[in-house]
């Protein structure tokens, strides 16, 4: 293993925190109706659980209101009972084969713990970052214990894991930044 091959690797698991970061923060809700809000959702469908998506056509009705339609007729009911059972506070209602999933105003105490978990999710994928930048840390410092690098090449590749480090940093607050100011809005 090389120093370049650390740094790759490092900034490969730094990208897929990122990812992570962004699919945790797509599941918080906003005062605005998000078809990814529904992602998460399984539904039985012929004796395994599956995701909404694989059984319904998720979509967006208008700002507050999300709609479903089940590819299969008899799917309606089993989409709806894991709407309703699900913890995303939703009350789905049926209108013929489309189930609509109006968006509830939320409230200001609600916003703010909103917020509050996206900066947890921020938090997390930092220190997810920081641990990365460590691991990557003492594995140059293992290959110049084991004289595979000099010190010199151990001082230039903490250097640039401390850069990459910042700079994914930088772009989780902007990601829990634009997070909570799409929370607050109204």
């Amino acid at each position: 293993m090389t120093i370049a091959d650390i740094r790759s690797g490092t900034e490969a698991k730094m990208k897929q925190t990122l990812t992570a970061l962004q699919g945790h923060l797509a599941k918080i809700r906003t005062g605005r109706a998000n078809p990814a809000l529904l992602d998460s959702i399984h539904v039985e469908y012929y004796g395994s659980q599956v995701p909404l998506s694989q059984v319904a056509n998720v979509a967006l009705l208008d700002a507050r209101t999300i709609s479903v339609q089940p590819w299969e007729k008899n799917m309606g009911a089993k989409i709806e009972k894991a709407i309703r059972e699900s913890d995303l506070g939703l009350n789905p209602a049926s209108m013929g084969e489309l189930i609509r999933v109006p968006m509830p105003p939320m409230s200001e105490e609600r916003r703010k713990e909103m917020t509050k978990l996206a900066r947890n999710e921020g938090e997390s994928a930092k220190v997810a970052t920081r641990n990365l930048r460590r691991d990557a840390n003492e594995s140059v410092k293992k290959l110049v214990k084991d004289k595979a690098a000099s010190e010199d090449d151990q001082k230039r590749a903490e250097a640039e894991i401390q850069k990459m480090t910042d700079r994914y940093i930088a772009e989780i607050d902007k990601l829990v930044a634009a997070k909570e100011a799409d929370i607050l809005a109204v």
